[in-house]
């Protein structure tokens, strides 16, 4: 079965659990083919889970993931999908930005009650 991957197989290349691959699959972001009753997963969801897993890392929703995914079907020139692509990255930058900018507040904000409170003491 060249080119053709098992659920452990594609579990143990990604370091995620069966039970992960078959909640993408429940989600029909993958759909493997059957070999009898098992599961058999081409190049083709072998990428599409690499996708998947790079979009979670990044903070993309699966319903963001999904979109990607579905476009990738549609547009063999892939245009479209890299202008969506584009348009994610950088709303999820300008989150990460203010997300940071926030925790940075925040920080600072700890810190001056700590010193506040150290000079109670």
């Amino acid at each position: 079965m060249d080119g053709l991957f098992s659920i452990n197989e594609l579990a143990e290349a990604f370091d995620i659990s069966a039970r992960a691959i078959r909640f993408y699959e429940d989600k029909g972001l993958i759909a493997p083919e059957r070999v009898g009753s098992r599961r058999v997963y081409t190049k083709r969801d072998r990428g599409r889970l690499q996708l998947i897993l790079r979009g979670k890392r990044l903070g993309f929703s699966l319903a963001e993931i999904r979109e990607y995914l579905d476009m990738y079907d549609q547009d063999p020139t892939q245009q479209a999908q890299i202008r969506l692509l584009l348009e994610k990255v950088s709303e999820r930058r300008m989150q990460l930005e203010q997300q940071m900018i926030d925790i940075q507040d925040t920080l600072s904000d700890l810190e001056d009650i700590e010193t506040q409170i150290k000079a109670r003491l």
